[in-house]
């Protein structure tokens, strides 16, 4: 049954957003994602999946998960859409990097409502969906941000607050069958690593990661895809971090 499910992933259109959609589609999983408003950049998502696995039903859904009535309508959607959907991974997220006396009103409200408040409305729209079959996989992206990054205090502040929220789920809904992970990432090159962090940063992150390169979104894909299985299914409340074995943002 869990691997008929459909699988829900935000932030799908481009980065590790769109490497977890292709992972998914390649192994069979029929997958909606999300996008803010990049139409070629969901177009060229769904052109690689289709030309990647064509039997798999691939569809994608425009929203900005800081609107909760739009999270709720999209939600809904994608379940009379597919039917079922087992498998919701949380990685649409955005940045306002600033010094936090520097750092406006505006900056830290608008990523706390994508970055944190975003996530637990997506989840809180599946889960009476997921408790009524009895199993469902909820995998939240986070990053080393989570304890504590300089110049990012709402990026880190969000990304910890999700540690929290997915601890909870894993307690309130783990008796129901449905397990809540948090997947912490470390530097991937991605279209948001190279507009927003500094090159000096990139360069700490070579000197001290021990593996001495960055990720690849298709490392944090093929984690998000064990999660999603059933062979998964006694993880649960987890923080696991793929971060070539650094702890810490600088």
């Amino acid at each position: 049954m869990a691997q008929t499910a459909a699988a829900f992933v935000t932030g799908g259109s481009r980065g590790i957003g769109r490497a977890i959609v292709l992972r998914l589609v390649k192994d069979g999983i029929p997958t909606a994602f999300t996008y803010v408003g990049n139409e070629a950049a969901r177009q060229q998502t769904q052109d690689l999946a289709r030309d990647l696995n064509p039997q798999v039903d691939v569809r994608a859904y425009r929203l900005d998960v800081k609107d909760s009535a739009r999270v709720e309508q999209v939600a809904e959607q994608a379940i009379e859409d597919f039917g079922t959907v087992g498998v919701v991974v949380n990685n649409a997220g955005i940045l306002r990097n600033n010094v936090a006396a520097m750092m406006s009103d505006e900056d830290w409200q608008e990523v706390i409502a994508a970055d944190l408040s975003g996530p637990f409305y997506v989840i809180r729209s599946f889960l009476a969906h997921m408790m009524g079959r009895r199993w469902g996989r909820i995998i939240n992206i986070s990053s080393l941000a989570q304890e504590g990054s300089s110049g990012q205090a709402n990026y880190a502040a969000a990304k910890a607050g999700l540690i929290g929220l997915t601890k909870t789920l894993a307690r309130e809904y783990g008796p129901r069958g449905i397990t809540s992970n948090v997947v912490t990432v470390g530097y991937v090159e991605t279209d948001m690593t190279e507009d927003h962090m500094a090159s000096k940063l990139q360069q700490i992150w070579m000197e001290y990661c021990p593996l001495k390169r960055v990720g690849t979104a298709e490392e944090i894909a093929s984690l998000v895809r064990y999660l999603s299985t059933a062979e998964a299914g006694f993880i649960n409340g987890e923080v696991i971090r793929v971060a070539g074995g650094l702890s810490y943002a600088p």
